[in-house]
């Protein structure tokens, strides 16, 4: 009787056992599910392509393009009656801007705009307008100690200056990069905190907490509180995917706050597939092709030192078709 009691209780302890393990099987292949979801969701607003038609001309901040991975290739037409509404805060607090078009040197101030006027808004919404042949070079996503003092070392080599679209999480990790792209009179712009999608686009608001985020961080950096980057560029393009209607409310916002917005309408392709200089100068050109002003987009993270070896190739392409370097201290 007792070893009839004792196989009794073996064999609910094996078939307890077995639950559990069958409940902890569920779990795990449910998880890999919904990881596996979003990770689809990712590569899905990271590289499909968006057809944006603009409907309508008289649109503030015409920057329509579709994502990292994709662009619109129509040419934007001028913006010269802006619709927006912005407020001079300098005029508010009793300050001035400082407007410095000169490039700054060891021996000069270094150049900081405290708030961009309705013509400075204009400007950046007009940027893909122009009678002369110019290109901007962005570069997205740093800085990283791995591939953007080499590309620092490249422009200054070549007497030129980018725009940087510097991420929160990389601010805090160079600090002393971000200093040399203002000591060099590069423009520090605004990318955002995290880059996470889902962070970013959380909801209307948290686009402009990701700015405010950031530019406090690169106001630490530079040990200046009254540096003001200004410029935001939105994970993924402005407009378009899966989170569009949030960057449209998002957009508002930032017109409220007095700060303006730029996407690109060429791009080498770093960030989605093209890993060889061929196939960035392949993109790059047929990107660009026809267009007097030329926004590209690139990147300066961790692993992108393919962009920086190719980044030679990209400036001489430009100056060998006629075009002049400029950054956003040039038009604003």
């Amino acid at each position: 009787m007792v070893m009839y009691r004792v196989e009794v209780v073996k064999k609910n302890k094996k078939r307890k056992m077995a639950i559990i393990l069958l409940i902890m099987a569920f779990i795990l292949i449910g998880l890999a599910v919904f990881g596996g979801i979003k990770l689809a969701e990712y590569e899905y607003l990271a590289k499909k392509p968006i057809d944006f038609t603009q409907k309508d001309n008289n649109q503030n901040n015409n920057n329509s393009y579709q994502g990292e991975n994709k662009l619109n290739t129509q040419n934007q037409p001028d913006n010269n009656n802006s619709n927006n509404q912005f407020i001079n805060n300098s005029e508010e607090n009793g300050q001035n801007n400082e407007v410095n078009t000169q490039v700054p040197t060891e021996n000069e101030p270094l150049r900081n705009i405290q708030t961009l006027t309705d013509e400075q808004i204009n400007a950046i919404n007009s940027i893909y307008k122009s009678n002369t042949k110019r290109v901007f070079l962005t570069f997205d996503d740093g800085p990283s100690s791995t591939v953007t003092p080499d590309i620092l070392d490249i422009l200054k080599n070549e007497n030129i200056k980018a725009t940087f679209f510097v991420l929160g999480t990389m601010v805090k990790s160079n600090p002393e990069i971000i200093i040399r792209e203002r000591k060099e009179g590069h423009y520090i712009a605004n990318h955002g905190y995290s880059h996470v999608y889902k962070k970013v686009y959380e909801n209307k608001n948290k686009p402009l907490e990701e700015y405010k985020k950031t530019n406090e961080l690169i106001q630490k950096a530079l040990n200046d509180p009254t540096y003001q980057s200004n410029v935001f560029r939105f994970p993924g393009g402005s407009n378009g995917g899966y989170y569009n209607d949030i960057k449209t409310q998002a957009k508002e916002i930032l017109q409220q706050n007095h700060i303006a917005y730029l996407d690109w309408n060429a791009l080498t392709n770093d960030s989605a597939g093209a890993t060889t200089e061929k196939e960035m100068l392949s993109n790059l050109k047929s990107t660009s092709k026809g267009k007097n002003s030329v926004v590209v987009l690139m990147h300066d993270a961790p692993n992108k030192k393919q962009t920086a070896k190719t980044l030679p190739k990209i400036i001489k392409y430009f100056r060998d078709n006629g075009y002049t370097f400029q950054n956003l201290y040039d038009i604003i």
